[in-house]
Formats: C-alpha cells, sequence, structure tokens
C-alpha cells in the first residue's frame, strides 16, 4: 500500500491513465466503452453553469460579522444581538456585462451578503447605491433588456437604454448615481453597501420597525475618472477581482460598518413619500443612522467556482426577526431570486457547501437534481405524520404579523403622497451632494453619452429627462451638445442592473 495520490474517476475507481484514451491497437478507433475518457469530456462539457443573466462578472470573499451595539430593542433577530459574531460571504459584482467584461465599466456594483446565523442563513442582497431604477417587478425584465444586446446586431445599444430610462422617469434617482463618480469606483474594497429595500425587524415583544441597511467602507470611498477607468480595462479587465483577492492575501483586510436607519412601524403611513418605493432614499435628518457594528472579509475563496460562481443570494432567506415589507420589487424578489438559482444551480443548490447553512436543517424537500444529503431510514418525508418527523415551532419561527392591507384586487402604481416624484431626489443629490467638480465630470459623461444616441426622439427625452432633474445641468448639457463640445469617450457602455447580486 502506498501514499501517493492517485487519478479515480468521479466514482472513486482507479484510473489507467492521465494521458491515452483506449483505442483499438495504438493507431486504431477510440473505444466508446472508454469509461474515464467519456466521464473527463463530458464533465469538461458541463464545466460551467449558465452565468448569472445579472451580475454575471464578480468575486468574493468570507469573513466575520461583529455586533458592537445593543440594537435588540429592534429586533430579535440571533445575529445582530450585542457581541454576536456571525460568518459571512459577500460577492462584489458588475450587474450588466456579461462573465468576460471589463471590471472597470461604468455600471452600479452588486453588494450580495449572506450570513451564515444560527437560525439559518440570512441574505441580503443589495448594491452600491442606496436606491435602484424601478419600482416594481414586473419592470425587471424590460429593465434588463434594455440594457443588454440587440438581437438582429449581437450589440448593445445607447439608444435601448435611453429609450427606456426617459420613458421611466422613476430611474432618474439610480440614474444620476450611475452617471455621477460612483458609477466608476476605484476597487470593490473602496465602495459602500446599501441593501436599498426596505424590511421589517421584529423585537421579542413582537413591536415592528422598518429598517434600511448601510455599509460604510473603512478604506475610505474611492472612485476613478473615465479616462483612467479605460486604461485599466485594456490592461487588466479582472482589476477589481486581483485587488480583492492580493489585498487579503497579504494581510490587508478590508471592513465595513455597519448602520441602519429605523422608522417606527406607525410612521410609514403618513410619511411624505413612500418609504417602501426603492427609488427613494430616507433623509437622515428624518432617521439618523444607527451604529451596528462591522464586518471584515480575512478569508479568500479557495475555488472561485464551488465557493463564488456556485454562491446563491437571495431576499427570501430570512430570519426570525426579520421580515419584509411593502416594496413590490422586494416582494418580486422574494420569489425571483430563488427561482434563478433552481434553474441556474439545481433544486439542492442549498445542499452545497457554500449555500448550505451552519444551523441545523429538518426538512421534507425530497429528491431532484444533485440530492446528496438525506435523512436515516423510515423519517417520514410529509407532515403532519405520527412518526415523530420535524413539527412547525411559530415561536420559535417568530413570524412578524406583517402590514395591515386591504382594497381591491388592482395593477396600479403606489398611492402618490405630498412629496413623492420622480426627479426630487436626483436633483437634490446633484445640486446638494455632489461637489462642483462631480457636477463637471456629470456633464461630461453625459454629453458622451448624448452623442452615443442616433434617434431624435431620444435625444429630445434624453435632455428633458436632465432638465427636470436639474434645470443648471440640463442647459450645461444642451450647450455643450448644440456646439458638439465631445468628450473622451467611456470605456464600454454605460449598462447596469439589479440589486442582486446574485
Amino acid at each position: 500500500m502506498t501514499d501517493h495520490k492517485f487519478t479515480t474517476t468521479t466514482a472513486g475507481a482507479p484510473v489507467a491513465s492521465d494521458e491515452h484514451s483506449r483505442t483499438v491497437g495504438p493507431d486504431g478507433p477510440v473505444l466508446l466503452h472508454d469509461v474515464y475518457l467519456l466521464e473527463k469530456l463530458a464533465q469538461f462539457n458541463r464545466e460551467r453553469v449558465p452565468e448569472r443573466v445579472v451580475h454575471a462578472k464578480g468575486g468574493g470573499a468570507f469573513g466575520v460579522l461583529k455586533i458592537t451595539e445593543d440594537i435588540s430593542r429592534y429586533t430579535r433577530a440571533a445575529l445582530f444581538q450585542p457581541g454576536v459574531e456571525t460568518d459571512l460571504l459577500i460577492r462584489f459584482s458588475s450587474v450588466a456585462g456579461e462573465l468576460g467584461s471589463p471590471d472597470t465599466w461604468r455600471d452600479v456594483r452588486g453588494f450580495a451578503l449572506k450570513f451564515y446565523t444560527t437560525e439559518g442563513n440570512y441574505d441580503i442582497v443589495g448594491n452600491n447605491t442606496p436606491v435602484f431604477f424601478i419600482r416594481d417587478g414586473i419592470k425587471f425584465p424590460d429593465f434588463i433588456r434594455s440594457q443588454k444586446r440587440l438581437p438582429h446586431t449581437h450589440l448593445r445599444d445607447a439608444d435601448m437604454q435611453w429609450d427606456f430610462w426617459t420613458l421611466s422617469p422613476e430611474s432618474a434617482h439610480q440614474v444620476t448615481y450611475l452617471m455621477g463618480d460612483r458609477g466608476l469606483p476605484y476597487s470593490w474594497r473602496h465602495l459602500n453597501g446599501y441593501g436599498s429595500h426596505t424590511y421589517q425587524w421584529i423585537n421579542a415583544a413582537g413591536e415592528r420597525f422598518w429598517v434600511k441597511y448601510h455599509f460604510h467602507n473603512r478604506q475610505g470611498e474611492r472612485n476613478i475618472t473615465g479616462n483612467e477607468a479605460e486604461k485599466i480595462a485594456g490592461i487588466d479587465s479582472d482589476y477589481y477581482l486581483r485587488d480583492l483577492h492580493e489585498a487579503i492575501a497579504r494581510g490587508d483586510y478590508p471592513g465595513w460598518r455597519v448602520s441602519v436607519q429605523i422608522m417606527p412601524y406607525e410612521d410609514a403611513k403618513t410619511y411624505r413619500f413612500n418609504p417602501f418605493d426603492l427609488t427613494k432614499i430616507w433623509p437622515h435628518a428624518d432617521y439618523p443612522l444607527i451604529p451596528v457594528g462591522e464586518f471584515v472579509l480575512n478569508r479568500n475563496p479557495e475555488n472561485y467556482f464551488a465557493q463564488i460562481e456556485q454562491a446563491a443570494f437571495e431576499p427570501s432567506n430570512l430570519v426570525p426577526g426579520v421580515d419584509v415589507s411593502p416594496d413590490k420589487m422586494l416582494l418580486a424578489r422574494v420569489f425571483s431570486y430563488a427561482d434563478a438559482h433552481r434553474y441556474r444551480i439545481g433544486a439542492n443548490y442549498n445542499e452545497l457547501p457554500v449555500n448550505r447553512p451552519k444551523a441545523p436543517v429538518h426538512s421534507y424537500a425530497k429528491d431532484g437534481h444533485l440530492r446528496h444529503t438525506f435523512a436515516e431510514a423510515g423519517h417520514p418525508v410529509y407532515a403532519p405524520n405520527s412518526l415523530g418527523g420535524p413539527q412547525a415551532d411559530p415561536a420559535r419561527a417568530a413570524e412578524g404579523p406583517g402590514w395591515q392591507a386591504d382594497g381591491a384586487l388592482v395593477r396600479a402604481a403606489y398611492t402618490l403622497r405630498r412629496d413623492d416624484d420622480d426627479f426630487g431626489q436626483a436633483g437634490a443629490l446633484v445640486r446638494d451632494v455632489f461637489t462642483a467638480e462631480q457636477r463637471d465630470r456629470l456633464v461630461d459623461t453625459l454629453v458622451g453619452q448624448y452623442n452615443a444616441l442616433t434617434r431624435d426622439p431620444v435625444k429630445e427625452r434624453f435632455l428633458w429627462y436632465w432638465a427636470s432633474i436639474d434645470p443648471a445641468t440640463g442647459e450645461r448639457i444642451r450647450a455643450r451638445v448644440l456646439t458638439r463640445q465631445e468628450p473622451a469617450p467611456e470605456p464600454g457602455p454605460a449598462l447596469v442592473s439589479a440589486p442582486a447580486g446574485a
């Protein structure tokens, strides 16, 4: 018996050769019953699972969340109790380009977190912006297709994306973030993250609160210019991926401070705009940030495919003390993300090590592709049963009472409130948050975007859109394009997509 490793089939049988197929003589035909040859080629043909439709290009790392403050008055969730440490996985991503696209194209960045809590996995699927382009999930496939490739040319198309945006003015706030400096981050380590959606927290007494998550990086927010991004894309299309891996490998562990905004349950009923509208932020003057803790990324994946490509993030992964809200986009994603994983990875994707909860699993799930864990013989596969199978525990689950809702079944937009509009917060971002230099760069970027358009109706709506966001910015763009003052082109299309991550 020797200690050296020997090649085997995936079933564990020893293999006769790593180099030669089995043939009829040295020069004869290959035999169909060379089972190792067939296994090797068949596995190679299936080496790639379908890439994500959105958030295809990305990378990630493992780390630890530590709660440093006492926020137990707001939620009973075990991972948010004082002093608790929870292992986590994060995946950063560029959300519109394909798997091989350059990291540094102008884009929104995905910021997806999986917490392996003692009560099951909890996922927060967000972006590096606190808002999104649309507020109803029924528009999501249309939005994504407007950012992808035309069927007949197989090219991305500026007219198509701006046609959708200018016909969907709710996009204005997020598009302003995208066209500003935040659309070109220096690295994944230097961007902030946001849960974006409004969630519900429930404390031990059953009291409800509305909550938004904020993750501010300790490295300091940094961005790059369009010219810098273009140079990097030509030199290293995996710039962000390489930067994160090398930083962790040398012990330069990136960290983020975790904060929340809390809105009392009753406030949501009369707040001046709809607090569940994903295109809006909650002003900090109304609901200031409350510190929660921090997390650090301290371990690179050992195998990118197994631990990052197969990682499945979904807002339907909730834990006791956390629930959803009337946010229409969130409610659509609760279905769509898990369904995407069932298609892309397989029905039993949560059995893969990277997705497997560290909490005990007592499930009646049965069979399906890639089933590799199973209950002991005689374990019932149905409920209710008289054989000692698991039983639901409402007290342990601690489902919240949701929210009050009543009315006819309709297809309609949110009820408008006093301060609900599409352009107000986008304009405030330009005027009150951007510096003069950032406004200059925004105009340069937008002139370049305008010059890529070919359809006159889209050009006119483009100018109307930006004049509606901020009249001064709109006038500067109009003056520049009428005199044909063209900035240097940016790298790749300004394509974007969903929080998700994943």
